[in-house]
């Protein structure tokens, strides 16, 4: 019985924070009356929202942890359409007045990546009429849909993973891969690891390190004008919307980490900056979308990458028991699965 009510205690406590965070972050940045919707949700449903969908002429949607819903102008799930809240032009617009400060013209460096990222660390992406100019992107324009990304936090997301990231005698981090699809935890457990790294792990013996972030798409950090508003460690120096090679470098330059974190690599610049890092002794902890090794491995730059013998752990995520299962941990250097 008291095991129940601990775990009843843990879930409250865990809907309240949620709330919390919907009511702070989120709820400001939605339209009157997409926010009473959203604000007369199931509880259970709140603490499962990790996208809000707005596009115009089409219904309000959420992702939840297990599926994808449609929600009716009363706040009750459906999976009928017609009877979903239908999001009208005003709501976009007043919801890009609201996400953007009413001075759009503010986020056009944002833009140009297809999102603005907002107080709390939360993503808003962005759909409409592209700009294009000399071959790059320049703007968009006449938006019609939004994407807001709920940012989570989980603290101690990392503690079943750290001691095999650790080496129990040197005491050193592991250069280390993290392979997910998208939406099974990647950023989230990525951000835990650089916490832990940076402020240390008493229990395992481990002093917190200098960590270096490049967070080229915010994710990572969440920076709001350049402050981080996940935690990240007390140790961590993040350069936020930068790229991933020319930050790499950066740090190396000017900061003296002795870990660089940095997420989705996959270009080629990417794999010289690695090594530039990796010449300098300094550790790396990185991420790549993909199911498993093989499928990263038909990428020519994963594949150059993972035959340099360059990354020491593998931790390959999945959905298996729920988002964020470590599906295998595997060391490297012996080839063998570490968990399994």
């Amino acid at each position: 019985m008291a095991e129940d009510t601990g775990n009843n205690r843990k879930c409250r406590q865990k809907r309240e924070s949620t709330v919390s965070m919907l009511s702070r972050d989120i709820l400001p940045i939605l339209p009157g009356k997409i926010r009473e919707i959203i604000t007369e949700l199931p509880g259970d449903v709140l603490e499962e929202i990790e996208e809000i969908r707005l596009r115009q002429g089409k219904p309000l949607m959420l992702g939840l942890t297990r599926e994808d819903v449609m929600i009716t102008p009363q706040g009750q799930p459906t999976t009928v359409s017609e009877f979903g809240y239908t999001v009208t032009e005003q709501d976009v617009l007043r919801a890009v007045q609201l996400v953007s400060g009413s001075s759009i013209y503010a986020f056009e460096e944002e833009i140009k990546n297809g999102f603005i990222t907002v107080r709390g660390g939360h993503r808003v992406g962005l759909t409409g009429k592209v700009v294009v100019d000399k071959g790059k992107v320049k703007t968009i324009k006449y938006i019609s849909g939004l994407n807001i990304r709920v940012a989570r936090e989980i603290i101690g997301a990392a503690d079943r993973v750290m001691p095999y990231l650790i080496d129990p005698v040197s005491k050193e981090f592991h250069h280390t891969l993290i392979i997910s699809p998208p939406r099974c935890g990647k950023t989230t457990l990525m951000r835990d690891i650089i916490r832990q790294l940076s402020t240390g792990i008493p229990k395992l013996d481990f002093k917190g390190r200098t960590v270096g972030v490049v967070d080229e798409r915010s994710e990572i950090a969440g920076c709001f004008n350049g402050v981080p508003q996940k935690d990240v460690g007390i140790r961590t120096d993040v350069l936020d919307g930068c790229p991933k090679a020319e930050g790499m470098m950066m740090l190396i330059r000017a900061m003296g980490p002795q870990v660089i974190a940095t997420d989705e690599i996959g270009k080629p610049e990417d794999a010289g900056a690695l090594e530039e890092a990796l010449n300098a002794g300094i550790k790396v902890l990185t991420t790549a979308h993909g199911a498993d090794r093989e499928e990263i491995s038909q990428r020519p730059v994963l594949k150059y990458i993972m035959e340099q013998d360059v990354f020491e752990r593998l931790i390959v995520l999945g959905r298996s028991k729920g988002v964020g299962t470590v599906e295998d941990i595997t060391d490297l250097k012996k080839g063998k699965s570490l968990v399994r």
